[in-house]
């Protein structure tokens, strides 16, 4: 790994490579417990220490033998519950995992399968469970969002809230982050689905958008293109590829999301309500095939599209997002964004300056596998879902010194 300083200041949509300040990694030594078995205290081991430039951090294995675990969310007694793309929802306490019951038929191909799963923010009070998958056959999917509730380790109560307005084929770009907002409003991501040719400049069509609903599906009024007969009324924002990550920041109130561009042209991007974000028009991004630059323009601006505030190069592959907020963590990270990086195998701590990104840090860098999610959970702690044939559920918290 090459030692880079990081620069004083970095610009808006700057291409080429930022320099990092990257880590000194240290793994420390594996412990017996290979496979994440709780030690003689019955607390699970700890598997690697990591000093970053602010402080020490350990990281503790949860679980492991996951099959394509996808995503993990946290219930208020402390259970978590997990998603294996291949169609198995988990509920883990104490090391220990039982299936759930209950899923509705989930079209498992290439990208496709089940996905996000958010509890309600007043989950102890109404016990919504959100989830997103595939709906669809091999010939044609969508992705769809459903809630249910947890009762005997099965799903009750499911209700089907949305699903994308367009099957599409291949399974590919499915994007699926939910996201609760302040305002008691979701947000769920939809990929530009892959198609050819794409969709995503299509307004009519949920692929390539964001879209925000309220709790039980339904769309509200203050969504921006309500009453115009030439937009979908449920898209927040669209002109995208496929979202993965996708936070809000609790000072600022700021929509951040990280995207997937082809061979470079991962985006940081700030969302707001309306705004078109350019895919495949605009685009930093390369064909695969002939590595030539992708769209018509590079420059946002020029075709009046809004462009990203940060583009990741090397390429990171971004799946999972986060900010950090307390948790014993150092005050230096504070509202600091992670994005988990699935080809990179790695999280970079983002830091934020006036809607610019200014420093970046390599977290992990190639430890765990490739990150396909990212949260802080209740007790302030990090969780990490690594995306792997044999995945696993990870924990990083401070550890002083």
């Amino acid at each position: 790994m090459n030692n880079r300083p990081p620069p004083p200041n970095v610009q808006p949509r700057i291409r080429g490579i930022l320099t990092l300040g990257l880590l000194a990694l240290f793994a420390g030594c594996e412990t017996p417990d290979a496979q994440g078995e709780p030690d003689a205290s019955g607390e699970s081991a700890t598997i690697l220490e990591v000093s970053t430039e602010y402080q020490n951090l350990r990281v503790v294995e949860v679980i492991t033998g996951l099959e394509q675990p996808w995503a993990v969310g946290f219930l208020p007694d402390d259970r978590l519950l997990v998603t294996e793309r291949p169609g198995r929802l988990l509920l883990v306490e104490d090391g220990s995992r039982t299936e759930v019951s209950g899923l509705p038929p989930i079209h498992v191909q290439n990208q496709g399968g089940l996905l996000d799963v958010v509890p309600h923010p007043n989950h102890g009070e109404n016990g919504w469970i959100y989830l997103t998958y595939s709906k669809g056959d091999s010939d044609a999917s969508v992705p769809a969002l459903i809630r249910a509730r947890l009762e005997d380790n099965a799903l009750v109560d499911l209700e089907e809230l949305f699903e994308s307005n367009t099957y599409t084929s291949p399974g590919r770009h499915y994007g699926s982050r939910i996201l609760f907002l302040d305002d008691g409003t979701l947000l769920m991501t939809i990929g530009d689905r892959g198609a050819h040719p794409p969709r995503a400049q299509d307004p009519l069509d949920h692929s390539g958008t964001v879209v925000r609903l309220h709790d039980d599906g339904s769309v509200p009024e203050d969504n921006p293109f309500v009453g115009n007969p030439d937009y979908a009324p449920e898209i927040y924002s669209w002109g995208h590829r496929n979202i993965q990550g996708i936070v809000q920041h609790p000072e600022t109130g700021e929509i951040w999301a990280t995207e997937h561009g082809p061979r470079g042209g991962d985006e940081l991007n700030r969302i707001v309500a309306g705004e078109n974000y350019g895919w495949p028009t605009a685009s930093l991004g390369r064909e695969y095939p002939t590595q030539e630059p992708f769209g018509e323009v590079r420059d946002h601006d020029e075709v009046g599209m809004t462009g990203p505030v940060y583009e990741f190069l090397p390429t990171l592959a971004p799946s999972g997002l986060a900010v950090v907020t307390g948790g014993g963590f150092h005050d230096t990270w504070q509202g600091n964004l992670l994005a988990g990086g699935l080809r990179a195998q790695r999280i970079l701590r983002v830091v934020l300056e006036n809607e610019s990104v200014v420093h970046l840090e390599e977290l992990l860098h190639g430890d765990l596998g490739r990150i396909r999610d990212v949260r802080q959970g209740p007790d302030g702690n990090l969780y990490i879902v690594t995306g792997e044939a044999d995945g696993g559920l990870y924990r990083v918290e401070p550890a002083g010194g």
